[in-house]
């Protein structure tokens, strides 16, 4: 059940950054394409949260200092992952800039044993190596060919991949914190809480430094609401998996985003992929391929 919720997560999160994409690049900032993601999702998701509640005949949970610990943490660092990925777009094309960003799942294995035990077999981190190589051909220059590590675009997509390890495992954190048998109703629950907390963090950030932003965001309804809906299926999926399983293990089954992405780059955005970073994305793929044998 977990690894379907993972591939349904990719699946929504895929058409949801390429939303922003195309918002970044015409009308919103980083800042501003990501708050999109986060303000039409409150009312979607305290409304399901409700529903479910009411549904099961269940009384909202009680929560602790733990459960609002690791739920702030990896909200801010979600909202600093997204605002990454977006500005990666402007320096890779979409395909590759989602390649970039797969670098969580090594970094979520190692958070993963620091601050929640979870472990993984041999083969479990083979198959990760093998996605890491991927991502270090990926490191590429785009115009020269040649191996650079250390350029914005890595450093973009490295950090936002860090950034995304975090929020994966202090969500799973976050909703073992509390006490319920319930995985959907630990899943929702903190995801509610993290959604509104992110659209507050949000708006504080845009009402001071880009004011014009909010009202764009506003103003773009019409593709900012299916980013909103977009981002809140793909967290519902996310923290169901995230509950129930290793996050690695979630966010390598995740990588088959890879494969919507190339599709999205060249379909919709018309882009190409070089040599390089067509072998880099074989590389990854194939280590989703290799995960399976460790199940």
């Amino acid at each position: 059940m977990w690894a379907i919720f993972a591939v349904c997560a990719a699946f929504v999160q895929n058409l949801r950054f390429m939303l922003q994409k195309h918002l970044a690049a015409t009308e919103l900032t980083p800042a501003g394409a990501t708050f999109s993601r986060f303000v039409w999702s409150v009312p979607m998701t305290l409304a399901i949260v409700g529903g479910v509640l009411w549904f099961k005949g269940l009384q909202m949970p009680v929560l602790n200092a733990r459960f609002f610990g690791f739920a702030m943490l990896g909200g801010v660092a979600q909202i600093l992952a997204t605002v990454a990925v977006v500005k990666l777009f402007s320096y890779r094309n979409f395909a590759v800039a989602s390649t970039f960003k797969k670098t969580e799942t090594l970094q979520a294995a190692i958070l993963g044993i620091i601050i929640l035990g979870d472990l993984m077999s041999p083969l479990g981190w083979m198959a990760l190596m093998i996605g890491l190589v991927g991502v270090i051909l990926l490191s590429a220059q785009p115009l020269s060919g040649k191996m650079n590590l250390f350029t914005p675009a890595t450093g973009l997509g490295i950090g936002a991949g860090f950034l995304f390890g975090v929020s994966g495992v202090a969500y799973r954190a976050a909703s073992m914190a509390f006490g319920s048998d319930d995985f959907v109703v630990r899943a929702l629950v903190t995801l509610s809480f993290v959604v509104c907390f992110q659209t507050l963090v949000m708006s504080v950030y845009l009402r001071f430094r880009e004011p014009s932003e909010m009202q764009k965001v506003f103003k773009a309804w019409r593709v900012t609401f299916f980013v909103g809906l977009f981002g809140m299926l793909g967290s519902i999926c996310w923290f169901m998996a995230f509950t129930l399983h290793n996050v690695a293990y979630v966010k390598m089954v995740g990588q088959v985003e890879l494969i919507f992405a190339a599709l999205g780059s060249y379909f919709f955005f018309k882009e190409r992929i070089g040599g390089r970073e067509m072998i880099g994305i074989v590389f990854v793929t194939m280590s989703i391929i290799a995960l399976f044998f460790t199940l």
